[in-house]
């Protein structure tokens, strides 16, 4: 009994430090956001502010509020026709396979470990020729394009769980390929759709490279922007670090109000095998 509590005790304590360490950055980067500019430097990083000062919040913010929305409007349709295609993909490539489907998906998982910047080149000519160079609606291309190995292996993993034989009743029943996905597969499959979109909204809305390449700036998202605030002669670190507070909140927010849906999905084998 004492080596039980003992160990618990031990555990704990592990966990606790690491939850120090993890939240380091995050104290630092509190602190100094809620500083004057007067206040702000490396001797005083870790002090507590003598006074509260929320300029540096309303200094960022409104530098950074018209990238907010363009990430908004990046990020939403983005996450949405990738989910909706990803799901797609899985369905076909679960319960409605085809000679060469194994081949397909390996293809397709393939993609998602070439890197980025080394078919960054033709990826802008692509996007040059067909006229979205410059363009919110071009970065959504890109982001959904990028995002299919992983939201199809993710939805795969999940539909192998339902039973074919499900799928098979439903087929007797005269239902055809629509109607099984539309009245079957997508109720049971809500937990994967929330999984996918916390996945694919927390990548799209913290994206850089693709952002900062395939947009002009009046249509850079708001990580391009935070990043345009360091300025170029006097570093305002307060305003910097307001400004990743703002721009984090969102993706903060999805976690805290959809998170217990996040873990339920990932154990219910969204991202099993």
């Amino acid at each position: 009994m004492t080596a039980r509590l003992l160990s618990r005790s031990l555990l704990y304590a592990v966990l606790v430090l690491f939850a120090v360490v993890f939240l380091v950055p995050f104290y630092v980067l509190l602190v100094t956001s809620l500083k004057p500019f007067a206040e702000v430097s490396i001797a005083t990083m870790w002090q507590l502010p003598h006074t509260i000062d929320f300029s540096s919040y309303r200094a960022a913010f409104q530098q950074l509020a018209p990238n907010f929305l363009n990430s908004v409007y990046l990020v939403v349709p983005a996450t949405l026709l990738s989910a909706l295609l990803g799901s797609l993909n899985g369905y076909v490539l679960s319960k409605w396979k085809f000679k060469g489907s194994e081949w397909v998906f390996t293809a397709l998982l393939f993609g998602m470990f070439i890197p980025y910047q080394s078919i960054l080149i033709p990826l802008i000519q692509t996007i040059q020729k067909i006229g979205l160079y410059n363009s919110i609606a071009g970065l959504v291309l890109v982001n959904v394009v990028y995002g299919l190995p992983v939201t199809t292996l993710m939805f795969r993993n999940f539909y192998a769980s339902i039973p074919d034989s499900m799928i098979e009743s439903a087929q007797i029943d005269g239902a055809g390929f629509i109607r099984v996905y539309r009245h079957i597969i997508v109720p049971l499959s809500i937990t994967g759709f929330v999984v996918v979109a916390i996945w694919q909204f927390t990548n799209i809305w913290n994206e850089f490279l693709f952002a900062i390449t395939i947009t002009g700036h009046g249509q850079h998202p708001i990580m391009v922007a935070l990043q345009n605030l360091a300025g170029s002669q006097v570093v305002h670190w307060n305003i910097q670090m307001a400004g990743a507070l703002l721009a984090a909140l969102p993706t903060m927010l999805v976690y805290i109000l959809a998170g217990r849906y996040f873990i339920r999905g990932l154990l219910a084998g969204s991202v099993k095998g």
